[in-house]
């Protein structure tokens, strides 16, 4: 009786964690650059006496879909879309370097090269900084070029793009960072698309139709633990007469 309590309670509670990643990666599925967050479950056995036949389902965090997003053509010469396995670097806001997909660029008021997001971009040599009042365009290279009111253009910068070997970790203010913590060195081969945004990766359909499936799972679960309920009711009346 107890093995069906706790495969119906850990499959329950596995199911409410899939509906968890799935609502989050439906709730970004505009967000530009977003990687779709992907979940596994293993099975974990109970220790303790009398607990060897029991087992947890737990999840198991197996990182993000790597798979590139739609990419979108604006025109505006801020916008860049980072090819293959290219991430542009930012500032964190606790200071660390982290990397992101997202590439809508502005200029600040201090005519720093920031993300949408108010995070600094980083060139291969720390934050960037724009002449003011200067028109920017940025080669698929990286380098970030400013052209004056007199029309002579002058290279600022390049941005410090990264090709991770390793998959990178999603951290908690949704920015990406290395395994380790460590800064990645530049890769002068990384390449980007000016004039262009890569959307989301997530496929809104396929990830409705999980939810779906996600939440009939749960019915099911909850019918198991009703039905264990409900034996074991029966035994302790069938029990209570003899």
């Amino acid at each position: 009786m107890d093995r069906m309590i706790y495969l119906s309670m850990s499959g329950a509670k596995a199911t409410m964690q899939r509906q968890e990643v799935l609502a989050n990666n439906l709730a970004n599925a505009s967000t530009l650059g977003f990687r779709a967050e992907l979940q596994a479950l293993r099975a974990v056995p109970v220790r303790g006496d009398g607990a060897s036949t029991r087992v947890y389902a737990l999840e198991t965090t197996t990182g993000y879909d790597a798979r590139q997003g739609s990419v979108q053509h604006t025109g505006r010469p801020l916008d860049v879309a980072l090819q293959g396995n290219a991430w542009l670097s930012v500032q964190g806001l606790d200071g660390t370097e982290a990397y992101t997909r997202a590439g809508a660029l502005t200029v600040s008021a201090d005519s720093s090269l920031m993300t949408q997001g108010g995070l600094l971009v980083l060139g291969e040599g720390g934050p960037l900084q724009l002449p003011p009042n200067a028109q920017v365009s940025i080669a698929a290279d990286g380098t970030v070029s400013a052209r004056n009111g007199r029309g002579a253009t002058s290279a600022v910068g390049r941005l410090k793009l990264v090709t991770p070997e390793a998959p990178l970790q999603r951290g908690g203010d949704g920015l990406f960072r290395a395994a380790q913590g460590e800064e990645l060195p530049a890769d002068p081969n990384a390449r980007l698309q000016e004039g262009a945004l890569e959307q989301s990766n997530v496929n809104a359909v396929e990830t409705m139709v999980a939810m779906i499936s996600a939440a009939r799972q749960f019915e099911q679960q909850m019918k198991m633990l009703k039905t264990a309920e409900a034996d074991e009711n029966a035994s302790a009346k069938l029990l209570s007469t003899n």
